[in-house]
């Protein structure tokens, strides 16, 4: 009895043994970098027990602007403080000399620490190249002046650069091949997302000791310096955005109110973006609780009067717009009397300048009538309804988008609409189906400006190494598909001339400014309505100076009333703030 008995005590020890090895072998040899449902890295956290660093770099690659300067990161020269200091005695007086800061102060900061840090951060000191030199002369262990790469707590065009954030489940979904940590920061919206494959980073720069049980040095107080010691990596993103321009563009939406909308501004020269601002911002601390996180300048919106342009094109091919036919806007466009807006009877260059409904209402459908499709391949034309930002073949990737959210516009969405006359003259004043993206809208006027050539826009213009030489560049690229010809583009720049220069004009506010201007405003109804109010989307979209031009901008502010604006007031403050940039740099 007692002999089985024993045997059984055996069987299980050596069973509960057994399994304990297993897990044993699954924990130190299996699941070292997955460790629990939680995918805890054992090897990473039990370095962190036997050291303490401070990251200086977390490696991630950079975005720059046009000029060079970082726009999502600032590196910052510091003071930093090994929390083992307070431990030995250390001239605390020679720091306080070189940089100002009391001795009691710094020995204070050095008592409460509890891991290495860098003097005042989150707004640490910023020292000067002569400091920074005079403290490492001092050559105190735990006592350093480096440069630091800090992230900005303000992102200049954050829904176009984008964010990031740890999923480890996503680290190896999107990267099944790639040994990386499941910490490793990863793009998730915008330029972030777009190029992450390129800004992975190769490990972290950092400055290391080892410590004992109770924090104390363990292999003596020298501080290790860890680096990939890769002269290629991390590479920078240069951008084609200005950051000054950007900065100040930022101001004025916020200046005029624009809760929901913004603008985007593109160089015309090479087609790129100097600046895209869209608002609502992004609430940081959740960024998937609102809608900041979506770039409104990429996303299709109702265009209103901005589209009378692309039914201006089309009636001048067509030979619908002689210079002696008068259209009659007393009306509006479904016949009945027109009260708000009686303009009497306008010629086609007025009607365009005023804006007049009933005269495009009437050119759409004689339009329809010559041909369904006219309206959409027009549009097309002038890069309204596909998408307008760079793609190309990169590296193994084919087909690679800058702009990967954008959307695409459209002019119908059935086939019945399409043929149907009342549609097709509401569609001729961008209401009904009619959507385009603010993007694709400044690309039209940038097109116009041009003589008619259609090219894709840049938001980066190239990837760097390191050590500053290219790694990817993505040249000036023109886009696909029919144009429309010089002569009616000539035709249209005159045209968007005159809504600025005539008296009536819905330009005119536009008259007086340092640059002359050329553009198209847009007031389209919704069909939203708050307190029993129909909601507006209103727009100025143009180019400047007329004569010589070198930018295009779209100013649009979204789902208000029709008595709000700010987007006329938006469009002026930046055409002076750029002629006043333009000549600033002249005279440097």
């Amino acid at each position: 009895m007692w002999k089985r008995r024993a045997l059984g005590w055996l069987f299980i020890c050596i069973t509960g043994l057994a399994l304990l090895l297993v897990r044993l072998m699954e924990i130190q040899l299996m699941e070292t970098e997955t460790f629990s449902k939680h995918n805890v890295n054992l090897l990473e956290e039990s370095v962190k027990q036997r050291t303490q660093e401070l990251v200086i770099d977390n490696g991630r690659g950079n975005f720059l602007d046009r000029n060079g300067e970082m726009l999502t990161h600032k590196k910052v020269s510091v003071l930093v403080l090994f929390p083992f200091l307070k431990k030995i005695d250390w001239d605390a007086n020679k720091v306080s000399d070189i940089t100002g800061i009391p001795e009691s102060v710094l020995k204070n900061a050095v008592k409460g620490a509890k891991k290495p840090f860098a003097y005042g951060d989150p707004q640490p000191l910023e020292l000067t190249a002569s400091q920074m030199e005079r403290v490492n002369q001092l050559n105190i262990p735990g006592v350093f002046a480096i440069e630091k790469k800090f992230e900005r707590s303000q992102v200049p065009a954050e829904q176009l650069i984008g964010l990031t954030g740890e999923n480890p489940k996503e680290v190896k979904k999107r990267y099944p091949t790639k040994e990386l940590s499941e910490k490793t920061l990863l793009g998730v919206s915008g330029l972030e997302e777009s190029f992450d494959e390129f800004l992975l980073p190769e490990g972290k720069s950092k400055l290391v000791y080892h410590v004992d049980g109770s924090g104390g040095p363990l292999f003596g107080i020298n501080v290790k310096y860890v680096d990939p010691a890769n002269p290629f990596y991390p590479v920078n993103v240069r951008t084609t955005i200005d950051k000054s321009i950007q900065q100040r563009a930022e101001e004025l939406v916020d200046k005029y109110q624009i809760k929901k909308g913004g603008l985007v501004l593109l160089n015309i020269e090479d087609n790129s973006v100097l600046a895209m601002v869209s608002r609502p911002v992004i609430n940081k601390k959740d960024p998937y609780s609102g809608a900041g996180i979506t770039n409104k300048m990429l996303k299709q919106q109702i265009m209103g009067s901005v589209f009378k342009t692309v039914v201006a094109a089309a009636a001048i091919d067509h030979n619908l717009v002689n210079p002696a036919r008068q259209f009659d806007c007393s009306k509006k466009i479904n016949g009945k009397p027109e009260l708000k807006y009686n303009y009497g009877m306008l010629d086609f260059t007025n009607s365009f300048a005023r804006s007049c409904n009933r005269t495009f209402g009437e050119l759409a459908k004689e339009l329809l009538k010559k041909d369904p499709h006219l309206l959409e391949e027009y549009a097309d034309k002038l890069s309204l309804t596909n998408t307008v930002g760079w793609q190309g073949d990169v590296y193994h990737t084919s087909n690679f988008k800058q702009l990967p959210d954008e959307d695409k516009g459209r002019v119908f969405v059935s086939d019945e609409a399409r043929k149907d006359a009342n549609m097709a003259a509401m569609s001729g004043i961008g209401q009904n189906e009619v959507r385009a993206t603010p993007l694709a809208v400044a690309n039209m006027m940038a097109t116009i400006a041009r003589g008619g050539k259609k090219e894709m826009v840049r938001a980066v213009s190239k990837i760097e190494y390191k050590n500053g030489t290219t790694m990817v560049d993505f040249p000036v690229q023109s886009l696909q598909g029919d144009s429309i010809s010089p002569y009616t583009t000539m035709r249209l720049q005159k045209l968007l001339r005159e809504v600025v220069t005539s008296p009536n004009g819905t330009g005119r506010w536009f008259k007086d400014l340092p640059y002359e201007v050329a553009g198209k405003s847009g007031t389209a109804e919704t069909g939203k309505y708050v307190a029993g109010k129909q909601l507006h989307n209103k727009w100025f979209a143009g180019y400047f100076p007329y004569k010589d031009p070198k930018y295009a901008l779209v100013a649009v502010n979204l789902d208000v009333y029709d008595s709000e604006g700010g987007v006329n007031l938006l469009f002026a403050d930046m055409v002076k703030l750029l002629y006043e940039n333009d000549h600033d740099e002249r005279r440097k």
